[in-house]
C-alpha cells in the first residue's frame, strides 16, 4: 500500500446500518490498521457525540476511539466559532450533540442570530420548522450540518434534513451554509488531522455525491460502496463517476492491495 497512506470512512451505511455492523467491516478495519494505514471516520451523523459514536463502534469490534472521528456537529462548532463568534444560535436537531458544540451559544427562547439545522427526526414538526422560518424571515443566518435527502436504516430509507432544508431555503429566499460533507473544508480538516495530502488519501462512502464525488473534487480518491443508501438509479444519475466501486467496505483491503501492486488503479464505473 505505497500510494495510499490514509483512509477516510463514512460510518452510516458503510460500516453500520442502524448501528449494527455490516458483515466483514470490523475485520476489514483491523486489516487496515495492521497495514499501518491512517484512518479517520467522517460522518454527517448528528444524533450522537464523537465519544458516543466511538463507544458504540468499539462495542461492535471496530478499532477506533473518539480521536478518530470527525463529525458534522464538531465541524459546525468550529465554523460558528470562526464566522459567528458569540452569536445566539437556535438548534433544530434530532439527538443531543451539545457536548460537540463547544464554544457555541445555544438559545431556547427569543430571537436568534443563526439557525442551525442538524439531522432530521420527530423534532422536525410543523411548529419547529415554522419557528425556524420566522427566524429566517427576520434576518437570521441559516447553517446546516448537511443537506442529505435521506439515510439508510435496516427498515429502508428515512427522510433527512435536505428534504426540509430546500423548502426552507425557497420559502425564506436564503441559502444555507453547509458545514459537513460535501463541504470541502470538512475533507480538508480530515487531511490536516491525519497529516496527509489529498493524493495520499482515499474516501469510502455510500453517498455518491456527498461522500465520493465531493472527495474527488478535493483531490481524494473516491470509492463508492453498494451498501447503506446506495441506489443504482442514483449512481447512474450522478454528476460524475467514482474512481472505484465496491460491494462492501469489507472489500477495501483487497482493493488497496491491488492498487499498491499496480501503482495506481483503473477507475471502475
Amino acid at each position: 500500500m505505497e500510494r495510499i497512506r490514509a483512509v477516510l470512512v463514512d460510518i452510516d451505511g458503510v460500516l453500520t446500518v442502524s448501528w449494527k455492523a455490516l458483515p466483514g467491516t470490523a475485520s476489514a478495519m483491523e486489516q487496515l490498521r495492521g497495514a499501518g494505514l491512517l484512518i479517520a471516520l467522517l460522518t454527517n451523523n448528528t444524533s450522537r457525540t464523537r465519544a458516543a459514536i466511538a463507544s458504540r463502534l468499539a462495542d461492535l469490534g471496530f478499532p477506533v476511539d473518539a480521536g478518530d472521528i470527525l463529525t458534522a456537529p464538531s465541524a459546525t462548532a468550529a465554523y460558528l466559532r470562526e464566522h459567528f463568534p458569540g452569536a445566539r444560535c437556535l438548534l433544530l436537531n434530532s439527538g443531543d450533540v451539545r457536548d460537540d458544540l463547544t464554544g457555541v451559544t445555544l438559545v431556547e427562547e427569543g430571537d436568534a442570530d443563526v439557525v442551525v439545522l442538524g439531522g432530521a427526526g420527530a423534532e422536525f414538526g410543523y411548529e419547529a420548522l415554522n419557528r425556524v422560518f420566522r427566524q429566517l424571515q427576520r434576518g437570521a443566518r441559516l447553517v446546516s450540518m448537511h443537506r442529505n435527502l435521506y439515510w439508510g436504516t435496516e427498515d429502508g430509507l428515512d427522510l433527512d434534513t435536505g428534504a426540509f432544508l430546500e423548502g426552507l431555503e425557497k420559502a425564506a429566499r436564503t441559502r444555507a451554509e453547509v458545514t459537513g460533507k460535501p463541504d470541502p473544508a470538512f475533507f480538508a480538516s480530515a487531511l490536516a488531522h491525519l497529516g496527509v495530502d489529498a493524493s495520499e488519501a482515499l474516501m469510502i462512502g455510500d453517498d455518491i455525491e456527498s461522500d465520493v464525488l465531493a472527495a474527488q473534487r478535493s483531490g481524494i480518491t473516491g470509492v463508492l460502496v453498494r451498501t447503506g443508501k446506495y441506489l443504482p438509479e442514483t449512481h447512474r444519475a450522478a454528476s460524475g463517476a467514482p474512481d472505484h466501486v465496491l460491494d462492501s467496505f469489507a472489500d477495501l483491503p483487497a482493493l488497496l492491495t491491488l492498487l499498491a501492486a499496480e501503482g495506481g488503479g483503473t477507475p471502475q464505473r
